[in-house]
């Protein structure tokens, strides 16, 4: 399904729903919740469900502000893996059916991949994936190309790095997926050995005509990147601690780095971050990071509204 952000969106699941029209709709909806007055309930009256499987600080809480700023209200649940049915066995399925009773949309975050799809396919109500385990985040993604375009005033005619885990970095995955929308775009691929970017993307880049690279030396691509996208090692998703240990610190983002990178470039991150950027770069204008998350909010406004077809104050 094509999203146009113009009729009924049903369900978020995945970055390839989108087209470059719909995008740019949906970005153009941020930008008004940005200037959204604090009176203004669009949603009122409507329940959102937040149904996390995993932990999260920064996707729970935006979602959840976001849709409280749009006058709804909001119930949720996290670490469900272990406080919810699903510790006695029941699947993501029968979960959501009974969820979708209590809300008008749910926000699912599952650690299995596809799980966003197998929810969707029972849901009566719209479903907004969140991550699942390493597939996809796609409103992470929006987010970030989102700030991009905020940032740099543009999402064409960009080289990006994607740096970390890229094999099982479900937002550079995303992200990877979602600059395929973008014309004049490369991309470079810096990660350690273990943990390249999959096969899969490749092929859908290609197809697309996105040129992609690798580079193992980060300091040879930041003097000539518009963005970095930095991502942390995933313990959590290595089988061995043996595997974590051989791929994390590789690259970091620190004083002597930021001193190479482009004057003109910004420095992206999904966080949380554990060593890969330095705390004394977040006092540089170029480290966007923060920023980048507080974008989460407005572009979740505009992703909820659409779903549960809000007036967003735009006059048509």
């Amino acid at each position: 399904m094509t999203t146009t952000l113009e009729t009924t969106v049903r369900h978020v699941v995945e970055v390839g729903q989108f087209d470059r029209a719909g995008v740019e709709r949906l970005f153009a909806a941020a930008d008004r919740m940005r200037e959204l007055p604090r009176t203004a309930v669009p949603l009122s009256g409507r329940l959102l469900a937040t149904l996390f499987y995993e932990p999260s600080t920064r996707t729970r809480l935006s979602f959840e502000a976001a849709m409280l700023r749009l006058g709804g209200g909001v119930i949720s649940t996290e670490n469900a893996r272990e406080f919810s049915s699903a510790i006695k066995g029941e699947s993501v399925e029968d979960t959501v059916r009974i969820v979708e009773g209590y809300a008008d949309a749910i926000v699912l975050r599952h650690h299995e991949q596809g799980a966003a799809h197998r929810a969707a396919a029972v849901s009566a109500v719209p479903v907004l994936n969140a991550g699942d385990g390493p597939g996809e985040h796609p409103t992470q993604a929006l987010l970030d190309l989102y700030t991009i375009r905020h940032e740099l005033g543009r999402i064409d005619g960009l080289r990006v790095a994607l740096v970390g885990d890229l094999r099982f970095g479900r937002t550079a995955r995303s992200l990877a997926r979602l600059l395929r929308l973008t014309s004049g775009t490369e991309l470079v691929f810096v990660s350690p050995p273990a943990v390249p970017m999959g096969d899969d993307v490749r092929a859908e880049l290609d197809a697309a005509g996105v040129p992609q690279r690798d580079e193992p030396n980060l300091a040879a691509v930041l003097p000539d990147v518009d963005v970095v996208y930095q991502t942390r090692i995933q313990r959590e998703r290595f089988a061995t601690s043996e595997e974590y240990e051989a791929s994390r610190g590789v690259y970091v983002l620190d004083r002597p780095a930021m001193d190479r990178l482009n004057p003109g470039a910004v420095v992206l991150h999904p966080l949380p971050r554990v060593d890969e950027i330095a705390p004394e770069v977040d006092a540089d204008p170029r480290a966007a990071y923060f920023r980048q998350a507080h974008n989460g909010v407005y572009v979740r406004m505009a992703l909820l509204t659409a779903v549960l077809g809000g007036d967003d104050g735009h006059d048509s």
